[in-house]
């Protein structure tokens, strides 16, 4: 094997020295679409998250043997990150990770990837304990093509299945200032991302035309040069682990 790495650079450096001025070209776009998982089917059990049969999220085990947790209601897979993966159209899964019913699909969503482009995929609604399935859905996170490094962006996607289209409100803490993010957002969508002034923002969820707070979140803080997606997950008009909230998590 080092022989054949170094034969490989030598041919290289062979090449290289063909041409006086000649110099790698390292730009362009990196192969592959990305996409990152989410379980916010409410009651969910652990799970993870696969392209047809590959499997795209895992929990590190201590023993070498594939772990039997895996990502609980409200958890985002591979920390947060995107997993790469090649265009195409593919069957994602959520399936279970516990012994039993292990490598059960509970959430099943057919979909295209494009080259270069980013997505997000949920699980939602409520799982059924008798059918074991919920429901799921996926977005294409569509950064702007015109990034202005001096404002952040966010956008809403709504998670919950027995709520009515609502809008996103985000209040600067210290100005007092109140913006909508974006448009209303029905049930399994998400809306585009909206440029807003670094600060720390109080967030409110609304039915369109509405003053009344649906839902709730303070302290949320919004920094220039980033991208944040807020997701409604959880079951309207229920209290405790089910009650409505907004999760934010880091794009980019």
């Amino acid at each position: 094997m080092v022989g054949r790495v170094a034969t490989v650079l030598t041919a290289a450096a062979l090449l290289a020295g063909c041409e006086k001025n000649a110099v790698q070209d390292i730009t362009g776009n990196l192969p592959g679409a990305r996409i990152k998982f989410f379980n916010f089917g409410v009651g969910s059990p652990q799970v993870h998250f696969y392209a047809n049969d590959r499997k795209l999220t895992a929990t590190t085990s201590g023993t070498g043997a594939e772990s039997t947790v895996g990502i609980a209601y409200g958890g985002v897979g591979a920390g947060g990150f995107y997993s790469a993966i090649e265009p195409g159209q593919y069957t994602f899964t959520a399936r279970i990770t516990a012994t039993v019913d292990n490598n059960l699909p509970v959430a099943t969503v057919q979909g295209t990837l494009e080259a270069n482009k980013n997505y997000s995929f949920y699980t939602s609604g409520t799982y059924n304990t008798t059918t074991k399935t919920m429901e799921g859905f996926f977005v294409e996170d569509n950064f702007p093509e015109a990034f202005d490094y001096t404002q952040g962006y966010v956008r809403f996607v709504n998670a919950i299945s027995n709520a009515q289209p609502m809008v996103l409100f985000a209040r600067n803490q210290l100005t007092g200032t109140e913006v909508p993010i974006g448009g209303s957002v029905a049930y399994k969508a998400g809306g585009a991302f909206t440029a807003i002034p670094n600060g720390v923002y109080d967030l409110f969820v609304r039915a369109p035309g509405s003053t009344t707070n649906l839902i709730t979140r303070t302290g949320v803080s919004f920094t220039n040069g980033r991208t944040n997606t807020i997701a409604a997950r959880g079951t309207m008009g229920t209290t405790g682990t089910t009650a409505p909230a907004l999760d934010n998590t880091l794009n980019r």
